[in-house]
C-alpha cells in the first residue's frame, strides 16, 4: 500500500480533515488531523487510527507505526511553528 492509499483510507473510513503519511519500508509515520481528537484519550486516538489498518498490521505490511493526532487548530499552530 502506498502512503497516499493509506492516507486516503484513513480519511475516508474515519472522515478526518487531513492525514499525512510517511514511510520507510514497513515503518510508518501518520499525522491525523480532525476535531474529533479534542475529547479523546491518547489510547482512544491510537485505537481509532489502528482500526482501518488492522489487516495491514496483521499481514506484516505495516510493522511499526508512529501516530500523532491534532485538532484542526492544533495542526495550524504546529505547521506555523515548524515553518
Amino acid at each position: 500500500m502506498t502512503n497516499e492509499e493509506i492516507a486516503s483510507l484513513l480519511k475516508t473510513e474515519l472522515n478526518l480533515s487531513d492525514v499525512k503519511v510517511k514511510s520507510e519500508g514497513s515503518h510508518f509515520q501518520i499525522i491525523a488531523v480532525d476535531n474529533c481528537f479534542e475529547e479523546m484519550s491518547r489510547v482512544k486516538k491510537q485505537q481509532l487510527i489502528y482500526g482501518p489498518l488492522s489487516d495491514k498490521i496483521a499481514d506484516g505490511t505495516m510493522h511499526a507505526i508512529t501516530i500523532k493526532t491534532f485538532s484542526v487548530d492544533q495542526w495550524q499552530r504546529e505547521k506555523l511553528f515548524h515553518s
